[in-house]
């Protein structure tokens, strides 16, 4: 668990508007989100439909996409 020491800014009403976080702590923030949506990607991968394809076929369909 991250812990964030966050400053909040406020309006006239003191209503909270903003918040400010640490750079080294934002940048872990980021990090964390990034990770978790991967982890988000395989899950669905893992659940949709499981189409095969032989490894020549993939390597040769990724390589016919660099060459443009």
């Amino acid at each position: 668990m991250v812990i964030v020491h966050a400053q909040y800014v406020v309006d006239e009403n003191q209503q909270r508007k903003a918040v400010l976080v640490p750079l080294p702590e934002w940048e872990r923030i980021i990090s964390d989100l990034e990770e978790l949506d991967d982890i988000r990607a395989y899950d669905e991968g893992k659940t949709g439909a499981q189409d095969t394809v032989p490894f020549e076929q993939a390597v040769r369909e990724i390589e016919e996409g660099y060459e443009t």
